[in-house]
């Protein structure tokens, strides 16, 4: 008698992780289906609409015949058009190719992608904790040597780089670097960049850096990447993508810049895996890029109000504090004087105030006592669901 579906399984499933955000949003959905009301902070998906100019093209692609297989790194028009876009708005001299650029469904199956044309087992791969869940999983499922050094919230989640050098060496591959940073919202500084690429030189390893939130900012000056520092160009690879700054989420559209040997690469896990993405969509890409840039900025510019709403409302509620984030759409206020168990304490939310959340430690031991919101939600729903937080915390045993 064959045994059962489950004992076949490999054991290399067990070193995969979850994203537990969207485990937090079915259990959501269910209450919802209830009638219940919930205010959706779990998922990091702006609540905007996809701009009106980019649905067009995708539309008039759709009639004009775009609905066949397009190349596995991406149609010809869609990486010519990134690679103008990315080198222009991150400075980047010499400017990239569209030969340098990969495309795919999201970032994250150019991340894993990317990870599995570099990483044998043994490798030592470097990143920061708590971190998108996504970097770990892949490295660990390759059997890589996992190094997570720590953030922490009295250095304005910023990474300790005497530490980062204390942990790299000749044998370091690869390392991801995430500013502005999920979940933290903090910002890497220019002066740290450059060290982060000293390192990188004197040891000769990789980095990539995932920068799909390079539009949600909100210190002054232009956005620094370390790609565009001197010797980093060639041992960079850029993530992004169309989800966070165009409120593309559903689309499925990603990419990465890196350099063209590697890419031939990552192009053929592509044509391995997915195959490639729906060319109406890459049509939408291109007219997101060269079209009216006001709504990414409106975008961001009301992301910046709802932060000062949140953050300010968090610190308010006995028991929380929170840091200001300078990126992305994230508060991540600390709760170890309520619980140490960050991850009840978001189930309780939910169950008790109707508002979803992550718990901290879902994104790495270091976020072990904070929860993640995402603020994109309206300033109506951000002031219900804080009132609704504050009447339900003192009635939470934890």
């Amino acid at each position: 008698m064959l045994a059962a579906t489950e004992n076949r399984v490999a054991a290399a499933v067990a070193r995969l992780g979850a994203e537990n955000a969207f485990q937090v949003l079915a259990r959501a959905r269910a209450l919802e289906a209830q009638g219940r009301r919930v205010v959706h902070m779990e998922i990091g998906e702006p609540d905007f609409d996809t701009p009106e100019h980019i649905k067009q093209a995708a539309v008039e692609a759709l009639y004009a015949g775009y609905t066949h297989y397009t190349p596995s790194a991406g149609m010809a028009d869609l990486r010519a058009t990134i690679a103008e876009y990315a080198g222009a708005f991150r400075n980047i001299e010499p400017g990239y190719t569209p030969e340098n650029v990969v495309i795919s469904p999201g970032a994250k199956p150019v991340i894993w992608n990317t990870l599995c044309s570099l990483l044998d087992p043994g490798d030592e791969f470097v990143y920061f904790d708590p971190a998108y869940p996504a970097y770990a999983s892949a490295a660990s499922y390759l059997e890589a040597k996992v190094t997570a050094i720590p953030l922490r919230e009295e250095r304005g989640w910023r990474m300790d780089l005497d530490e980062l050098e204390r942990c790299v060496s000749d044998r370091t591959k690869l390392l991801v670097i995430n500013s502005p940073h999920n979940p933290t919202g903090g910002v890497l500084l220019p002066e740290d960049l450059e060290r982060i690429a000293a390192l990188a030189q004197r040891h000769d390893f990789l980095v990539l850096a995932d920068e799909i939130y390079s539009r949600n900012f909100y210190t002054e000056g232009v956005y620094v990447s370390i790609a565009a520092l001197p010797g980093m160009r060639e041992r960079t690879i850029v993530v992004d993508g169309f989800s966070k700054a165009y409120a593309m989420t559903g689309w499925r559209l990603g990419y990465a810049l890196m350099p063209e040997a590697l890419a031939e690469v990552v192009t053929l896990f592509n044509n391995n895996t997915f195959s490639c993405v729906a060319s109406f969509v890459q049509q939408a890409g291109i007219a997101a890029l060269r079209g009216p840039d006001a709504p990414v900025r409106e975008m961001n510019a009301t992301f910046h109000k709802r932060r000062d709403r949140i953050v300010a409302g968090l610190n308010k509620i006995p028991g929380l504090s929170c840091t200001l984030p300078e990126g992305a759409f994230y508060a991540f206020p600390n709760v170890s004087r309520i619980t140490k168990d960050d991850r009840a304490l978001a189930r309780f939310l939910l169950d008790e105030a109707g508002v979803a959340c992550t718990g901290g430690s879902a994104f790495g031991k270091a976020g072990n006592g904070y929860l993640r919101f995402s603020y994109a939600a309206s300033i109506e729903d951000i002031d219900w669901a804080l009132d609704a937080i504050a009447q339900a915390l003192p009635n939470f045993k934890g």
